[in-house]
């Protein structure tokens, strides 16, 4: 089963949960962040032609957005251009790359089982991390806060493309994130740590099982039904990691496996209460 053959009842569904339809569609910050909370966890800028929910999907509204090409000039794209930025400076929700590349929104909630599968500890870092990552992360527990070009001078990382590869290994292992974005008197990110803002989140131990149940628990709750392989390109795991996930929430109860690889909540929550 392909995500363009779901039923219509689970389409509908997804409409309500990931506010495609335009009576739901996001317009601020507040509005926003109580998308996040509700979801879980959001990309930021993909359209309909990627699964999961999206923090521009919900902007624009509806089911089939698709970003245009000239994104400058679209007020939907430049909407949520505006309302990330202004996510990342609350701080009350979390922003970073995932594995590939995914630029993600996540409650609190959810980030100590991501950072108990993406993340990497203080004492697996010289093994694990890349020098010039490491350079950047001295720099960055020494001075908790910098930005991008700042940052490269003082870590003594040779290039900018070097230093966009440590900070993107940064993100994904969720030690870094960015603290706030700024445009004068030049475009830059200010990076930060990522246990600065979300301490108690990041030093959490938690089960690395409990941690993919979890995921799959968030990701399915606002989804309604989970289709072969689409847990594990929406969130970066693995395939044997998304079905661990999903295993576990059918030995629990919580869904039901209709087909290889296909789940299905054991009953879809009305959406009458949930936030808008």
């Amino acid at each position: 089963m392909l995500p363009s053959e779901l039923p219509e009842e689970i389409e509908s569904y997804r409409d309500r949960s990931w506010r495609r339809e335009p009576e739901l569609r996001i317009e601020e910050a507040l509005g926003a962040e109580r998308f996040i909370e509700a979801v879980g966890f959001c990309s930021a800028m993909t359209d309909a032609r990627r699964p999961g929910p999206s923090l521009y999907i919900a902007v624009c509204g509806r089911r089939d957005a698709h970003m245009p090409r000239n994104v400058q000039k679209d007020p939907e794209s430049n909407l949520t251009w505006h309302i990330k930025d202004e996510l990342v400076r609350r701080g009350r929700v979390y922003y970073g790359k995932l594995r590939g590349n995914r630029s993600i929104f996540m409650t609190r909630k959810l980030v100590p089982y991501f950072n108990t599968v993406f993340g990497v500890k203080r004492k697996e870092e010289a093994t694990v991390l890349s020098d010039a990552a490491r350079d950047v992360l001295k720099v960055l527990r020494k001075e908790w806060e910098m930005a991008s070009g700042d940052l490269r001078g003082a870590s003594g990382v040779s290039t900018r493309s070097k230093l966009t590869k440590a900070i993107d290994e940064l993100q994904k292992t969720f030690k870094i994130i960015p603290g706030e974005i700024v445009y004068d008197p030049k475009f830059t990110y200010i990076w930060t740590l990522a246990e600065s803002r979300f301490h108690e989140e990041i030093t959490k131990n938690v089960d690395r099982e409990v941690a993919l149940k979890e995921i799959a628990r968030a990701y399915l709750l606002g989804a309604g039904m989970t289709v072969r392989g689409e847990l594990a390109r929406v969130t970066g795991l693995s395939n044997p990691d998304a079905g661990l996930g999903n295993w576990a929430l059918v030995d629990e109860g919580f869904a039901a496996r209709i087909a290889p690889g296909v789940y299905r909540l054991q009953a879809l929550p009305s959406h009458q209460n949930r936030e808008r």
